[in-house]
């Protein structure tokens, strides 16, 4: 499979480095420097984009290989809000793309565990629950998405939780929380590639569910699988999609 790397930081090194070990070839890497190659003719030398850029660029890129019809994953977070429209573009125009807050499989197994636990919380209304992220310096949103998507699932599956707000050590937070609203902590440290933890408390104990990445290796590894499973494939997907975890 020929790859087109949509930022080519820290990140799209060592998927490069993935992609070359299991037999891929890298056709296109585009950083800060050379935006002016990113472009339909150069696109349409790839089989597959990978996109792990930053959040003011990620539109720009899925556009930009929608226009050239090739398959994208879009690692970078940070744009979700444009997501319905994203997706609308991208069946309109029968066009490719697979999305994740996070590609590595134990972080959806993660995922997988706290809806299952969520639902099971409905049962034990003494418990409260919040959620704490912590990455590295230079991680530029706030909260991560995987906090995001862990809080997401959390207010699909527990009644008593509406809405999430988030906190970012080192501001002022002038909120008080509504007992429908599920906190954030957002914390940012450096050299930390990412620490998620839910937490449910009582008045008697506290239970922790909680993923600690070690390196960026396990979301480099799983945006290469994530772009072999959608060879063939059109439409719009999310990373959970891969996993048959229902």
């Amino acid at each position: 499979m020929k790859i087109a790397l949509l930022g080519y930081g820290k990140m799209g090194q060592i998927i490069e480095r993935f992609a070359l070990e299991r037999g891929h070839e890298i056709v296109l890497k585009i950083n800060i420097d050379n935006q002016q190659e990113l472009n339909t003719a150069n696109l349409r030398k790839a089989d597959m984009a990978i996109d792990f850029s930053a959040p003011d660029a990620a539109l720009s890129n899925i556009y930009a290989c929608f226009d050239a019809n090739l398959p994208v994953v879009v690692g970078t977070t940070g744009w979700y809000g444009q997501l319905q429209e994203v997706k609308n573009d991208c069946l309109n125009r029968n066009n490719t793309l697979l999305y994740g807050s996070n590609f590595s499989i134990g972080v959806n197994l993660f995922f997988h565990i706290n809806e299952v636990m969520a639902r099971l919380m409905n049962n034990f209304p003494d418990y409260d629950v919040q959620v704490e992220e912590i990455h590295h310096t230079q991680k530029l949103d706030a909260p991560s998405g995987t906090a995001m998507t862990l809080a997401e699932e959390i207010i699909e599956n527990l009644d008593n939780k509406k809405e999430w707000v988030n906190e970012l050590e080192g501001t002022p937070f002038e909120q008080v929380l509504k007992n429908d609203q599920l906190l954030i902590t957002s914390q940012r440290v450096e050299n930390v590639p990412g620490t998620h933890t839910v937490i449910y408390s009582s008045e008697v104990d506290d239970i922790e569910l909680k993923h600690t990445a070690h390196s960026r290796a396990g979301f480099a590894l799983g945006a290469v699988v994530a772009a072999e499973w959608l060879q063939n494939k059109q439409g719009f997907y999310n990373i959970a999609d891969i996993f048959n975890f229902k």
